[in-house]
């Protein structure tokens, strides 16, 4: 089934540090099973600003025993949402919420040894996944390697040193500051290809003996950390990697193809398949997305992101064929399947047929 929004209430907006606020949502009990989670998954928050739709996807930072749901919101350069969050929203407003979606995802209650790496606002999944694999197995251990500019602007550092002191000798918090100077030189600087592989050389940190490493952060951080983790010898199937990048596709992409200008030269016909029910519209611009024509055409599909990351809008290419701009999400089982993302997809043939509906 297609994620859907529902009114849900702020019972709580934290001061967290001086740019970023923690947001709390109560959960009445008859949504309680549409929004059970996995640790590192994420919520999509949607409101009107300034009379237009806004939506921006946040990870869930509360373990999955906890009576609410939170996400921490740092507030951004030019980031509508983000500023509406940190200067407008209070507790007793309401907000349109899509029930939990993505797979930056960790198993809990099992034995486990995880390598986190997390950079700025890339703590909020870290510090869920954190709380929610200690709670639920009694030897499951967690080394935590988080970056920040400097020690007010650490997202969630009252909770992660509560998280300390509870969990000693199974969790790890190790600090990197890029504009503080810390007693450790080691500790000064960014999460970077070097930096990991010094962790790695004087024992901070055991990439090889974790069982999972879980990567969050800019596009740069994740390239780097990759690179690196690659070349101590970590087997890729225990990396896990989501991506903190510009919302609304501002990051650069492909340019269209000739089939999809022939295509969209034409008028494009786009049939799409949600909750059962089909609907028609067209594209005719060759740069337009799937997204992009049914939203110009007044045609609500599901999204987040908007930039190829979240896989909110996932669906499957059952007549047709399509192009993605970028892919941030999809795995190569997926795409050889067939499977796009709307937000990405521009048609390459006349007509083509997407079910949004398809596993």
């Amino acid at each position: 089934m297609a994620p859907k929004f529902h009114k849900l209430n702020i019972n709580q907006i934290r001061r967290d540090t001086p740019d970023s606020v923690a947001i709390s949502f109560t959960v009445p009990q008859s949504l309680r099973r549409d929004f059970s989670f996995t640790p590192g998954q994420y919520l999509t928050l949607r409101t009107t600003i300034d009379g237009k739709d806004v939506r921006r996807p946040y990870s869930i930072s509360s373990p999955v025993n906890s009576d609410h749901l939170t996400v921490g919101v740092r507030c951004v350069d030019d980031g509508v949402f983000s500023s509406f969050a940190n200067k407008t929203l209070k507790a007793g407003d309401d907000l349109l919420v899509m029930t939990p979606e993505g797979r930056f995802t960790a198993k809990c209650g099992q034995p486990a040894k995880y390598l986190l790496l997390a950079a700025g606002s890339g703590i909020t999944p870290m510090i869920s996944i954190a709380a929610s694999t200690l709670q639920a197995n009694e030897s499951a251990e967690i080394t935590l390697v988080y970056g920040n500019r400097q020690t007010d602007t650490i997202m969630f550092r009252r909770a992660l040193e509560v998280m300390k002191d509870r969990y000693m000798g199974r969790l790890t918090v190790v600090h990197l500051l890029s504009r503080e100077e810390q007693d450790v030189p080691l500790l000064n600087g960014r999460i970077d290809a070097a930096k990991i592989a010094a962790l790695a050389r004087t024992g901070g940190i055991d990439p090889i003996g974790a069982d999972g490493v879980f990567l969050c952060g800019p596009g740069e951080m994740i390239d780097q950390a990759t690179v690196a983790l690659n070349n101590i010898g970590v087997a890729p199937d225990k990396i896990r990697i989501e991506r903190f990048t510009p919302a609304d596709g501002q990051q650069p992409r492909a340019k269209p193809s000739n089939a999809a200008a022939h295509a969209a030269a034409k008028g494009a016909s786009v049939e799409i398949i949600l909750d059962g029910t089909r609907k028609k519209f067209a594209v005719n611009s060759a740069g337009e997305s799937v997204l992009e024509a049914a939203a110009r055409q007044g045609l609500d599909l599901p999204f987040s992101c908007k930039g190829g990351m979240c896989c909110t809008c996932r669906c499957k290419v059952v007549r047709g064929s399509a192009e993605m701009a970028l892919n941030y999400s999809l795995e190569k089982w997926e795409t050889d399947a067939g499977f796009t993302l709307a937000c990405q997809a521009r048609a390459t043939s006349d007509d083509l047929v997407l079910d949004f509906d398809a596993l």
